[in-house]
């Protein structure tokens, strides 16, 4: 779904996730300005195989929408994905919210890399607690957002978590998505290493160590339940993950942290996984 030579940086894990396109059937982009329309270029230059839409932030969901209902009266089957990062998330929420409240049939991916990447490392509403930004110098003191919590609010007929980390995962959950109708939600955890300040060769491994350390929690909800998926099971249990400080310590963002900061954030974490335990009824 990618061609190789693209523009992305070395270890980005947006292009990872656009490979696994290829588990949608006939997908066709809608992509607001970000990294990822960086990734996919400029026409007749692009770096996608599929179709590619690019927009304005805030109306990304709208766009996608009728491009959907275009498609359904050609009598064309085709996905049609709302392809947007977690600050266009934040931009184009009104957007967003519409969409899911009004169930459009369309896959929405959130490619989940804690802040404003393509424009200076500015934090979101997605990045991480006492995250260092160039608007948070000092380690961002307010709360992170989940926004995938926030689509099973609206009802959303599919909502998952997933990791360029666990690529099989990924790609299992683009494929449900692909048979799937109604409005369908996916954030994918993608660790930057420019703008977290990591080895380029460590996006898997940071990945990884996000699941292992319960700072990112793999979950699928539809039928009205919460379900941890794929290896995200394992790491539901407090007592089955590896110390949070391997996961912070290893990402330049976090190098001004104390022992005093990993427990707050470590607080916060068990929090959001009780939240989340009680709409898996475990």
């Amino acid at each position: 779904m990618i061609l190789p030579g693209n523009t992305s940086c070395q270890g980005c894990p947006i292009s990872l996730a656009m490979r696994c396109l290829d588990e949608i059937e006939n997908p066709v982009l809608v992509i607001p300005a970000g990294c990822s329309t960086v990734v996919a270029g400029l026409h007749p230059n692009s770096a996608m195989k599929i179709p590619v839409i690019h927009v304005p932030f805030a109306s990304t969901n709208a766009v996608a929408c009728g491009v959907k209902e275009a498609y359904k009266r050609a009598g064309v089957k085709a996905n049609v994905i709302a392809w947007i990062g977690d600050g266009a998330a934040d931009i184009g929420f009104a957007t967003l919210s519409a969409s899911a409240t009004r169930k459009d049939d369309i896959i929405t991916v959130v490619v989940d890399n804690e802040a404003y990447m393509n424009t200076g490392t500015q934090a979101s509403l997605s990045t991480f607690w006492k995250a260092k930004t160039s608007t948070s110098p000092a380690g961002k003191a307010d709360e992170k957002r989940n926004l995938a919590l926030i689509m099973i609010a609206h009802r959303a007929d599919y909502v998952a978590t997933a990791t360029v980390g666990y690529i099989e995962d990924l790609r299992r959950k683009f494929g449900k998505a692909s048979q799937s109708e109604g409005f369908r939600f996916i954030q994918i955890h993608c660790p930057c290493p420019p703008g977290w300040r990591f080895p380029s060769e460590k996006t898997i491994e940071i990945a990884r160590k996000a699941v292992m350390s319960g700072a990112w929690a793999l979950f699928e909800f539809y039928d009205g339940k919460l379900r941890f998926s794929g290896i995200g099971k394992k790491f539901a249990e407090k007592g089955n993950r590896i110390p949070l400080a391997e996961y912070l310590k290893v990402q330049g963002r976090f190098e001004h942290l104390g022992d005093e900061d990993i427990v707050a954030i470590e607080r916060a974490i068990d929090e959001e996984w009780e939240i989340l335990k009680r709409f898996s009824g475990e």
